[in-house]
């Protein structure tokens, strides 16, 4: 049998894998469902407008330049494929920024029967408009930096990502164009206005700055045309974001890294986002100008561009148009006073964000810079916080005379800037920053605290799925563990050792670390749930992460699948993989959770015949996080946190109210709810758990059954 299905799986062709681009979009789309549903607390709606228009940004800037790369250097079948690719994206991109739009009109609408209006400049009232005037000249107009376009001399290069106007001016010397970029990174995209004069005219009125620019368009170029008319239109370009370093050695990192920063505001633009209103002569004049060619990809939307800036919106009306809060979740014995510590060698601490508070890690770095017993701290920091206590406990480490080691990646995409200056910082603090490997982004959520006790260096470790930033501590779901365990803590001890010396290679006893031993480590726990399952035994699998696309995992998968094995995915983001297809992946089911949290945890659990292993980390299933990184997998093995873990996922299995379906296509279904069981909305539930111990109702899953063997001849 094991042979028939090596030959069958080593044939199939890439129709058994969804293109992982448009797998993002059907992710996206999950996400303007958020905007589109009427239980989601209207404000909640309005920023998931602004988080699906800054997920298309990064999608344009990441993926689509990577496809555009593919095509100029691919060449025959390859190429063609990536063409195909490309086409398809376009004509996704444009039916989701239609249903943007339908959602966005249906939004504003809603807003105004809560008597939050949303306003342009055209039904602005005569105090309404005195307001508008005074606030261009006071607050705008000095920071407006208009470029006429002229065909006698080159467009200076726009930033990426900005928001422009294109204006057409009819002037007494003939028809003009300009460029303005509205500065929202000195003010507020939304202003607010007074309310109309009249009885009955309650409510708060909002205006967006490009609308206040509009409707003062003739005074920004007052004294150099005599301005008969001038109209103006949103756009918006999306760059390359790869970043290229030199290898040369004649430059340190932070030098190659900032150059190349500064290279990234010209990279080539791969998309651009324009008003459907644009006049067809101005649309080709810029089209012209700029350069855009046949693989560029040119959107037409609506009037307003860059609502990614919706993210912000303000809650002018009652605290019920947000979501409530959730109070944070105490873990008693560390409220307790003890020493944190005494606390984590007595028994492993498992937290999971943002129902437990990230303050404990903050204490514990806190407590480690004062302890006169700790040695030193080695920690690797990816994305951190703007005012990052993280950092100030690290600094005070070292002014407490602690040896501290931090591994800083530069190249943390959209971070690179404020890691090279965290870095500088750190530096400057005395503490040594080593950049890791060229070539493997350090991306493990790790730290190691050695501590003198009884003669002898014990290891406290912290292995995470999330970076070390109280702020997205708050906005994404994440594990991390504490943990006193030797083993654990000489593996990791191990990855530091890497990171100074990466000529070495650690042999690794318990950590699956990439690019080490994740890939092997990984297919082997696979294996050994298919020859569980060939050997008649119960064999089960469940992957929770952001992604699924590498193919050789996806295969293996495949594999376990016909032979048997019941697998479910929990999948937040892309998944390549296609499930509950006929011969093939018919044991794979899978779900993606959409909810006021982002879910950002890697866990990867193995029936193991009745012993389920669990494994938590920094690493998803896709080729770069496997052997492009250094990412580390850490097993999970106390009983009481393998149950919470196991609660968890079994709460999020039964999601009847954001879980979404992936079948084949992605189509985004809804699960059918329980009629018996209500109704189960997991990141509720589990703050209820969390905080009461109670569950809801919901079957055992096959991780909670025992390991049977089945009769000879039973299949």
């Amino acid at each position: 049998m094991s042979n028939e299905i090596t030959i069958r799986l080593a044939d199939l062709d890439e129709s058994l894998f969804m293109p992982r681009e448009l797998s993002w979009l059907s992710f996206n789309e999950r996400v303007l469902q958020e905007a589109m549903d009427s239980s989601v607390p209207l404000i909640q709606r309005v920023r998931y407008l602004g988080i699906f228009s800054s997920n298309l940004d990064e999608f344009f800037r990441v993926r689509v330049a990577e496809v555009r790369r593919l095509i100029s250097v691919s060449r025959g079948s390859h190429r063609q494929r990536a063409k195909e690719l490309l086409t398809a994206i376009q004509a996704r991109v444009v039916e989701l920024q239609a249903e943007f739009d339908g959602v966005y009109d249906a939004v504003l609408a809603e807003l105004a029967a809560r008597k939050i209006y949303l306003i342009n400049e055209t039904q602005l009232d005569e105090g309404q408009a005195a307001f508008v005037q005074e606030f261009f000249h006071e607050k705008v107009l000095p920071e407006l930096e208009p470029i006429l376009l002229r065909d006698d001399q080159p467009i200076p290069n726009l930033t990426d990502e900005s928001l422009y106007l294109a204006v057409a001016l009819e002037t007494t010397r003939g028809p003009q164009y300009a460029v303005i970029e509205v500065p929202t990174d000195r003010l507020d995209r939304f202003i607010e206005i007074p309310k109309r004069k009249g009885k009955g005219k309650r409510g708060r009125v909002f205006i967006v700055l490009d609308n206040i620019i509009r409707a003062c368009m003739k005074q920004v170029f007052r004294g150099v045309f005599t301005i008969k008319s001038a109209q103006a239109y949103c756009f918006k370009f999306s760059r390359d974001a790869e970043l290229e370093i030199d290898a040369s050695i004649t430059e340190s990192l932070i030098e190659k890294m900032a150059s190349s920063l500064k290279q990234r505001r010209k990279a080539d633009a791969v998309r651009f986002v324009f008003d459907g209103a644009m006049p067809e002569n101005l649309l080709s004049y810029l089209r012209k100008r700029f350069g855009f060619g046949k693989y560029d990809s040119l959107i037409p939307g609506g009037r307003y561009h860059n609502s990614k800036d919706f993210i912000a919106f303000p809650n002018a009306g009652p605290k019920y148009l947000e979501f409530k809060p959730l109070p944070p979740i105490e873990i008693p014995r560390l409220e307790s006073g003890a020493n944190c510590f005494e606390t984590i060698r007595e028994q492993d601490v498992l937290l999971y964000y943002p129902y437990h508070s990230f303050d404990y890690i903050v204490d514990v770095l806190k407590t480690a810079a004062l302890d006169p017993d700790v040695l030193a701290i080695k920690i690797c920091l990816y994305r951190v916080a703007r005012d990052s206590r993280v950092v100030d406990a690290l600094i005070n480490a070292i002014n407490n005379g602690k040896r501290v080691m931090a591994v800083v990646e530069l190249a943390a995409r959209f971070d690179e800037q404020a890691n090279i200056q965290w870095a500088q910082r750190l530096t400057d603090a005395g503490i040594e920053v080593i950049f890791g490997i060229m070539g493997l982004k350090v991306h493990s959520k790790l730290f190691l605290i050695e501590r003198r006790e009884s003669g002898a260096t014990r290891y406290y470790s912290h292995i995470g799925t999330g970076n070390f930033n109280e702020k997205t501590a708050r906005l994404y779901t994440d594990f991390a563990l504490l943990t006193f365990d030797q083993a654990i803590g000489q593996d990791v001890a191990k990855v530091f050792d890497f990171l100074k010396y990466s000529y070495r290679r650690p042999d690794y006893k318990l950590l699956l670390v990439s690019p080490h031993n994740s890939r092997s480590g990984l297919l082997a726990l696979i294996e050994q749930e298919i020859r569980n399952a060939r050997d008649g035994y119960r064999a089960a699998i469940i992957l929770k992460c952001n992604n699924l696309v590498d193919r050789q995992l996806s295969m293996k998968l495949y594999e376990a699948s016909q032979s048997g094995v019941e697998i479910r995915l929990i999948i937040r983001g892309m998944c390549a993989l296609l499930p509950q297809v006929s011969g093939i992946s018919e044991n794979i089911e899978a779900i993606s959770i959409v909810d006021r949290y982002l879910e950002h945890p890697r866990v990867y659990v193995f029936h193991n015949r009745g012993r389920p292993r669990y494994f938590i980390g920094s690493a998803d299933l896709m080729t770069r996080n496997i052997d492009y990184r250094v990412e580390a997998l850490c097993p999970v093995n106390g009983e009481d946190n393998q149950k919470i873990i196991q609660d968890i996922l079994d709460q999020q299995w039964f999601d009847n109210v954001k879980a979404r379906t992936l079948d084949a296509e992605q189509r985004n279904a809804m699960p059918r709810r329980n009629s018996k069981g209500g109704k189960i909305r997991s990141q509720e539930s589990i703050h209820r758990y969390l905080s009461a111990g109670k569950l809801p109702r919901y079957p055992k899953t096959f991780m909670r059954k025992p390991s049977r063997r089945r009769r000879k001849g039973g299949g």
